[in-house]
């Protein structure tokens, strides 16, 4: 047969974590979305090489309730399996990811990937990344890794397997520690597989950078002893010239010389064809080692070997920039979408901070043909945000909108944000300057939660729109504004985008760069500010 030819990642931008699923002809990718709501992504295709977002189903508080989480908490590592019946997705709330690990686990059922989306029944809270596996026989197990916040103890203790019972809605029988994981460590992220005659455990390791590694072990009975792949890890980026590895678990050491890095955390699925695909987590660093499009998903061919172990297909572990697949189908273009909020909704591209926001403060309806945000707390609250945002999901990217709103105080702004998370942020807002007496606009910003600003105050028009927009280059950001909607200039210094990603963030950061609409009045009176428009292209 042959093969279409597609290039890595497949979802790019803020994409990690991905959970594969083919039903039929149909196959989807479930990602973690962490602090942003509605929670977990669900991308879909035909083809293996054009992805569409078409849900996000915890998008109901009493699913997922996530105020006060902190930055890259909130949801980790979704499962999304099917059982013939039912779709079931396996999720962790992270209320605290530091030493004491609070990760509670829950299962959602639907008949439909669109939902209608149960009420969550809890599992357990050993740790963090469940997998929910149905076996041949019937039964259903969650495999969950284990943590263990004891000095001198290993932080990530190993998978845990127990039978969940659909019955009665929750784990049941022996809690079972079945594997420790090898030298590798970090071990994280399991999957179940039941493939002839062995039962196969994928599991992540080396953290989720530049040493990230998936680890494969099998075993002829699900209970173990569970048998380490030779040769492992299956897939890494951490590849050296000399082709030899060196862990340590050093997340922030130099990437090698390969396009895909950060490779790991992975899932398998069987094509229609008998082949096998493996999807997995990436990141693509640009200006040395900064991912400023987070961590995304690419897709790998796998096939077993002689001895029944999985190999990438191609030979060696080192991630690809490509992969084959036996659809006929077209490469994507890229994106140039424009947002026109007198549809008096919300596109599906936009995502709200921790919490769906009510209409006191978003609204359609309360000045016809805007977006409506009434001003709430400062990017740096994890509480009460009035803020909506697009991920980034090219190097080379514009972002336009334009403003409408009349602040008397300087506690009142609103504007564009090129947001990561409250500790790191740019932000060209429009607010009121006392000693000028006159709307100004200001750039704020963040690094590593220490507060700046890049301006004086750019006096504006008392009255009238203006646009504002965000141009990024690779690792090179620049804000630009007008007053006519026609005539651009810039704004501040050029911009070091590389701050917005993972790797230059001071602990553990997960997510990506997004475009931010957002609003604030920190005098507490919620003065609102009216979008009237957006758009986003991509240049690449």
């Amino acid at each position: 047969m042959e093969m279409n030819i597609g290039k890595n990642p497949v979802l790019k931008g803020f994409n990690p974590d991905p959970s594969i699923l083919r039903v039929k002809d149909d196959f989807y990718i479930a990602t973690s979305t962490f602090e942003w709501f509605p929670g977990v992504q669900i991308h879909h295709s035909k083809d293996l090489l054009n992805w569409e977002l078409v849900t996000r189903p915890l998008d109901r508080v009493s699913q997922l309730d996530m105020k006060g989480c902190g930055s890259s908490c909130g949801v980790w590592a979704p499962c999304l399996t099917y059982d013939g019946k039912l779709f079931y997705l396996v999720y962790t709330v992270v209320r605290s990811k530091d030493r004491w690990k609070d990760t509670h686990n829950y299962i959602v059922t639907s008949p439909s990937i669109q939902g209608p989306w149960s009420e969550p029944h809890y599992v357990n809270s050993y740790g963090f990344d469940p997998s929910l596996f149905h076996d041949d026989d019937g039964k259903k197990w969650v495999v969950t890794m284990n943590t263990d916040l004891r000095k001198g103890k290993n932080r990530f203790a190993g998978i845990i397997l127990q039978r969940w019972d659909e019955e009665k809605g929750m784990s049941v029988g022996e809690r079972e520690l079945i594997w420790k994981g090898t030298d590798i460590g970090l071990t994280e992220g399991p999957h179940l597989y039941h493939i002839g005659k062995y039962y196969y455990l994928f599991c992540a390791e080396g953290g989720t950078s530049y040493c990230h590694a998936e680890s494969v072990a099998r075993s002829a009975s699900i209970h173990g002893p569970y048998e380490t792949m030779p040769g492992n890890p299956l897939v890494t980026s951490n590849v050296g010239a000399d082709e030899k590895y060196d862990y340590g678990n050093k997340p922030y050491e130099k990437p090698s010389s390969l396009a895909i890095q950060k490779s790991g955390h992975a899932s398998l699925i069987q094509l229609p064809d008998g082949g096998w695909m493996l999807a997995h987590l990436c990141g693509r660093p640009v200006g040395g080692r900064y991912c400023i499009l987070g961590r995304e998903t690419a897709l790998e061919n796998v096939v077993f070997d002689k001895d029944a172990w999985p190999r990438l297909k191609k030979g060696g572990m080192a991630a690809s920039a490509t992969y084959e697949t036996p659809f006929d189908g077209s490469a994507p273009k890229p994106v140039s979408k424009d947002y026109d909020f007198s549809k008096g909704k919300l596109d599906i591209d936009f995502q709200t901070l921790r919490h769906p926001l009510g209409p006191d403060m978003l609204s359609f309806l309360d000045r016809k043909g805007y977006l409506r945000l009434y001003g709430r707390e400062g990017l740096m609250s994890c509480f009460d945000q009035s803020l909506v945002g697009r991920r980034q999901q090219s190097f080379h990217v514009v972002f336009t909108t334009k403003l409408d709103f009349h602040p008397t105080w300087y506690k009142q702004m609103a504007g564009l944000a090129y947001y990561y998370n409250t500790q790191e942020f740019y932000y060209l807002a429009l607010t009121f300057d006392d000693e000028m007496h006159s709307r100004v606009l200001r750039i704020f910003s963040c690094d590593n939660n220490v507060y700046d600003e890049w301006i004086s105050p750019v006096q504006v028009p008392k009255d009238g729109e203006i646009s504002l927009m965000l141009c990024v280059d690779q690792e090179k950001a620049q804000y630009r504004y007008s007053l006519d909607g026609k005539k651009y200039f810039d704004i501040g210094p050029v911009l070091d985008a590389t701050k917005i990603s993972d790797d230059r963030i001071a602990g553990s950061a997960f997510t990506g760069a997004f475009f931010a609409l957002c609003c604030q009045d920190m005098s507490g009176f919620h003065l609102p500010a009216d979008f009237r428009n957006a758009h986003y292209e991509e240049l690449d």
